[in-house]
């Protein structure tokens, strides 16, 4: 599943082959990506509407129109292209946009999983229904070790189910979260009630840190996800210990290892990280 760096890549990416562009129609070939409003809804009001601002919060991809907010979310495999309307539609191409400029927007998803939403604007799209249960942004400014404490007051988590859980932090992911861990020589398995102000500042700190990286090398494109945007995302070749299983550490030299964590595939340096 795309994570934050690889959504924002793709949100810069569409704004900077796109820019001002407006949606002459919006055709849906498979009606149960759009989660609201209607399909038919969908296809009437986004008809003439021009793209003002390009936007992401957690992995949400949002669209600023005219009167609505386009919100997306890919989860496993969704991807866009931007092509010329004379190539093929392929089957696994399921929300078609034809743009002023001459070219289509075309939404595709092998697992069809992907959600869209278009809601009139408000004053604040983060109070709008797909971001209910969804936690600060890792880059909000209200992301703080008070708020990192508010969220533990009920649970005490495994340092790693609390990083997945986007109610939490949203926009990490599997990748991101095992090489977070990596950073605060933690190991994944560490209750959250262990870590001191000190270290849960850190965990704030280091998540951006390795973010910011993460997005300057345009995402990492363990999985494909940048489809035809012409983004090669680098930043696996950064990674210390993610998908390293059997490599040695770069800090140590100890062997890497994939243990589970919360039913995720998890690759840790036993030496370096360690439990509190």
């Amino acid at each position: 599943m795309p994570e934050l760096p690889e959504v924002q890549t793709v949100v810069s990416t569409l704004e900077h082959q796109l820019g001002k562009i407006t949606f002459k129609k919006a055709e849906v070939l498979w009606n149960n990506i759009i989660a609201y409003p209607s399909v038919e809804e969908f296809e009437k009001q986004i008809k003439n509407q021009t793209i003002h601002e390009y936007l992401r919060y957690g992995k949400f991809l949002v669209f600023k129109l005219d009167d609505y907010f386009l919100i997306a979310h890919l989860r496993m495999e969704g991807k866009f292209y931007v092509q010329d309307p004379k190539e093929a539609i392929t089957k696994h191409m399921h929300v078609i946009f034809d743009l002023d400029n001459g070219k289509q927007l075309r939404y595709h998803d092998t697992r069809k999983f992907g959600k869209m939403y278009l809601y009139p604007i408000v004053d604040d799209f983060k109070t709008l229904p797909p971001f209910k249960n969804i936690g600060l942004d890792a880059f909000d400014d209200a992301l703080t070790v008070d708020y990192l404490k508010s969220k533990l007051k009920r649970k005490d988590p495994m340092l790693k189910v609390f990083l997945l859980d986007q109610n939490n932090i949203a926009g990490i992911g599997n990748i991101y979260a095992d090489e977070i861990c990596f950073s605060l020589s933690l190991d994944p398995r560490t209750p959250m009630s262990k870590l001191s102000d000190e270290k849960l500042q850190q965990l704030i700190d280091d998540t951006r840190m390795i973010l910011r990286k993460a997005i300057k090398a345009g995402g990492t494109t363990i999985r494909s996800y940048t489809s035809s945007l012409g983004v090669d995302g680098r930043f696996q070749l950064q990674l210390k210990v993610h998908q390293k299983a059997g490599e040695l550490c770069p800090n140590c030299q100890n062997e890497i290892k994939k243990i589970k964590v919360g039913g995720r595939g998890t690759y840790i340096c036993d030496k370096c990280q360690k439990k509190l």
